[in-house]
């Protein structure tokens, strides 16, 4: 049974991360932060089912900023492969607080890969960390793994710290390290402070008569989105290689904010244009106008590609905010 640490475990990404690993016989163990209330909604549905993952799933406290812990779970653990999912994933709110970002982000990455060396672990561990697309920034599309970097905001700069880090730990220690530089990808498990969960949530809100109108920055920003189930089996297709590398995930088409709010007020029949209004405080300071994948090597290498399309991802979070309303 292979053991596998995957940081961020409560957030999107890492619980369909754990779902996957597990159906695959995986023994998971996963890094949560201590704090007043429980945030673990996205994982309850697999701590609820004792029976089937009692000696399969383990959380661990610990947290990005404080490499003690994270040097003493990973020589509890001696896990097989290391997901690093743990970010402050929101670009504007990194303008807010671009030094806890870097904290986090870049140098939260620092203390896990020096954490590995330390313990002991880079012969026998793989690792994959999560980049973003969004430190290409200002370079046009399409973006591919030759692209040069731009970032354009706190968190991207972050992302691009950690990203290099893991490349040098690649070729200077021999880590089998993997960096996925994925593109927007969404669910219901989305946070709501995330576009896509906020659409989908005031469609919803509005269509039950709860909210009269939704306010937003940027109509014209064009993203290319893809469903975070897929991308996680990109993430544990990059593992199974028998070296590390670099790998863009994407779907390859790009949509705008104006499409996305025609699909979600749509699946409602809703006009979405007589509810949305423009409101400058979303904008960002910087603003990143075009992203748009080009994933031909994880196609060729991985054997990877999206099967959830972008239509059907929209249906699927606004039916959802729905049946939550419901």
């Amino acid at each position: 049974m292979k053991k596998a640490l995957i940081t961020g475990i409560t957030g999107q990404d890492g619980s369909y991360l754990a779902e996957l690993l597990l159906e695959k016989g995986y023994e998971i163990h996963g890094i949560v932060r201590r704090s007043s209330s429980f945030n673990r909604e996205r994982i309850e549905h697999l701590i609820q089912k004792p029976d089937v993952y009692r000696d399969s799933l383990f959380l661990h406290y610990g947290d990005m900023t404080d490499s003690s812990s994270l040097n003493r779970i990973l020589e509890k653990v001696g896990p097989d492969e290391i997901y690093n999912l743990a970010a402050q994933s929101h670009v504007r709110i990194s303008f807010d607080m671009p030094e806890y970002t870097a904290d986090v982000d870049a140098l939260g990455v620092a203390r896990l890969l020096d954490a590995i060396q330390e313990v002991g672990l880079v012969g026998g561990c793989k690792f994959y960390q999560a980049s973003t697309s969004e430190m290409f920034g200002s370079s046009p599309p399409p973006q591919n793994e030759s692209t040069p970097f731009h970032p354009r905001s706190p968190y991207a700069a972050a992302k691009l710290y950690s990203h290099w880090m893991v490349v040098n730990y690649r070729n200077g220690y021999g880590l089998h390290a993997s960096s996925g530089i994925l593109f927007n990808h969404e669910s219901p498990r989305r946070g709501r402070n995330f576009v896509t969960r906020k659409v989908a949530a005031a469609a919803a809100r509005i269509k039950m008569g709860l909210q009269e109108s939704l306010a937003l920055g940027n109509l014209d920003s064009k993203r290319d989105w893809g469903h975070a189930k897929d991308y996680v089996r990109a993430m544990y297709l990059m593992l199974q290689q028998p070296e590390g590398d670099d790998y863009v995930i994407a779907t390859g088409v790009t949509h705008t904010i104006r499409e996305l709010l025609e699909r979600a007020f749509g699946r409602l029949d809703l006009d979405w244009e007589k509810y949305v209004t423009v409101d400058k405080r979303y904008f960002r300071p910087t603003e990143v106008d075009a992203l748009l994948g080009d994933a031909s090597k994880a196609e060729s290498v991985l054997g990877w590609k999206p099967e959830i399309s972008f239509d059907e991802m929209i249906n699927e979070m606004v039916d959802y905010e729905m049946s939550l309303l419901n």
